[in-house]
């Protein structure tokens, strides 16, 4: 904490990301024969990654996206490349810009995610649409999860094995890690941003640093993030020192009796001021706060104070949604 040049550094880089140009559009990169990634640039708020893994026979989709619009540009993408359309979709965890798109998809893709994702989805219904009402999401019917797993699951797209591992709570209470073991590829959701801020409110600031164990197990050579583009297993040295951090902070902080506004407003970011949407570290402290008080992970917390939080950190502006 103290004097730095990076104090209130969220304020700052936020509101003037959200005043730039539109994002380029999404584009496909092949990582391995029959795996692509769908990247939305420029992966800010609602901007997430996808893909789809084939054989050319059968189709996986792994996360859709927040808009119909979009959805549908993912699915024209895939019938581009030559990919028969998709017979499964796989959804990383229950958030509207991993969900969302769903319905473009089924009924004749069947949804596949954890048990929690389906709970979590079901029970937050048009989610983006409370948080960001100006947004033409399009025909959007909220699509849960009609297979569900608790631990891991495994799937066959012809000769390619694609396992979904549960963490435990995490980025959400749901979340699923989608890894192709032959081709070292993991599909890892929004427990990584790369080049974004992690964001552990509605999960666990503690299951996120476990998480990490688990990515670094698989031994991936090749990592999808949830937003951002695609990267390397180094990418999680980056995530774990800025959730370390977070921990720190919370336990200075609230040793000190300072609110997680107060101890994000006088933070000194360092390395981290350069992360795109750094509003998110007071919703982070509200989590590490409610874990230090021994709530459990994945508890929900007050959305409006999260929330309420990050627009002040974000100079009194609503975060924008990209999508």
């Amino acid at each position: 904490m103290g004097d730095s040049a990076a104090r209130n550094t969220p304020a700052q880089t936020t509101a003037a990301h959200t005043s730039a140009a539109p994002p380029p559009e999404p584009y496909l990169t092949e990582l391995a024969a029959g795996v692509h990634a769908f990247i939305q640039p420029d992966g800010g708020w609602c901007l997430n990654n996808a893909g789809f893994i084939t054989d050319g026979d059968a189709t996986l989709v792994v996360d859709t996206a927040a808009t119909e619009s979009r959805a549908r540009v993912l699915r024209r993408r895939i019938a581009e490349s030559g990919a028969p359309a998709p017979r499964m979709v796989v959804n990383t965890h229950h958030h509207g810009d991993h969900t969302y798109g769903n319905c473009v998809f089924a009924p004749e893709a069947t949804v596949i995610g954890h048990a929690s994702c389906r709970r979590e989805l079901l029970a937050a219904g048009q989610q983006l649409h409370a948080v960001w009402p100006e947004v033409e999401y399009g025909d959007i019917r909220v699509t849960a999860p009609e297979v569900t797993y608790t631990d891991e699951l495994a799937l066959h797209v012809g000769d390619t094995e694609v396992r979904l591992i549960h963490p435990g709570v995490a980025h959400t209470t749901g979340d699923t890690v989608v890894w192709l073991p032959r081709q070292r590829i993991v599909f890892a959701g929004d427990l990584v941003f790369h080049g974004g801020t992690p964001f552990v409110f509605m999960g666990s600031l503690s299951g996120s640093l476990r998480a990490l164990e688990l990515l670094r197990t698989l031994d991936a050579v090749t990592v999808v993030p949830g937003h951002g583009p695609v990267t390397g297993p180094e990418v999680y040295d980056g995530i774990e020192r800025y959730l370390r951090f977070v921990g720190r902070l919370a336990q200075e902080g609230r040793a000190a009796g300072l609110t997680p506004l107060e101890v994000a407003r006088e933070a000194d970011l360092g390395p981290f001021a350069e992360l795109a949407e750094s509003e998110r570290l007071v919703a982070n402290l509200h989590r590490a706060y409610a874990e230090l008080a021994g709530t459990a992970p994945g508890a929900p917390l007050d959305l409006m104070a999260g929330f309420g939080d990050m627009t002040v950190m974000n100079g009194g502006v609503p975060m924008a949604c990209h999508a």
